[in-house]
């Protein structure tokens, strides 16, 4: 087996290497990345610029580009027989309407659109409590061990969402559910003279029961399968 690993925090990204851990014992992987941060960017691609590919060391490229640009030239250039395409441990959570915003996501979308199967992981942020990346890490790697059992279906992708627990709490469930369709709430704040910033409150998104929000935000792990159109 072997892994195309990218996301949207960059190359240098804590939660790249960590996805990287949870994926050793399962195939060989090939880092190819953004060389700087590129969230949000949802599934932007370069057109009229060129994209430079910039080779590091152990297995990693750093590219000039956004996370559906790493996808393309990685599947083209660098790691053309990659068998899935790993895309994370995002720093922030990707629950329902967010698969329309993440770069992380549309690297997994824009690889199921060439034909490729994906895995989408990302970790919940909240407040007070730091990243455990190596707990991360070990509860990635048998979630990713049983989606890379099953039968590759065209158009279909994972999405994985991480709870962000105490330190002391016990290993969360893993929950198998739907996107919650609801995006953030609208708001904007002003700063300076006349600029305005997103200032939509995660805590206060809509919660369908039993949805992806719902689940993670209950600190368990969600698992979305999610069809293109």
């Amino acid at each position: 087996m072997k892994f195309l690993l990218t996301n949207d925090d960059g190359i240098d990204a804590e939660g790249l290497e960590a996805l990287r851990v949870a994926a050793e014992s399962l195939g060989d992987s090939v880092l190819v990345a953004p060389v700087g941060p590129q969230s949000g960017v949802s599934h932007r691609v370069t057109w009229q610029e060129g994209v430079r590919i910039e080779p590091r060391d152990d297995g990693r490229y750093a590219i000039h580009g956004t996370p559906a640009d790493c996808v393309r030239l990685g599947l083209l250039k660098v790691v053309p027989d990659a068998n899935w395409i790993l895309s994370g441990i995002n720093h922030g959570s990707n629950l329902g309407a967010d698969v329309h915003y993440s770069g992380t996501v549309a690297a997994v979308r824009e690889a199921v659109l060439h034909g490729w199967p994906g895995i989408a992981v990302s970790h919940y942020r909240k407040s007070g409590i730091a990243f455990d990346w190596n707990r991360a890490a070990r509860w990635t790697k048998p979630i990713l061990a049983d989606l890379l059992s099953r039968p590759i279906e065209a158009g279909l992708f994972y999405n994985i969402n991480l709870p962000n627990l105490p330190p002391d709490a016990a290993d969360p469930e893993v929950v198998w559910c739907q996107l919650d369709p609801n995006p953030l709430p609208l708001n904007y704040r002003h700063e300076e003279e006349s600029d305005l910033y997103f200032a939509g409150d995660y805590q206060l998104r809509h919660r369908a029961p039993g949805a992806d929000v719902d689940v993670c935000f209950g600190g368990r792990i969600a698992v979305t399968a999610v069809r293109l159109l």
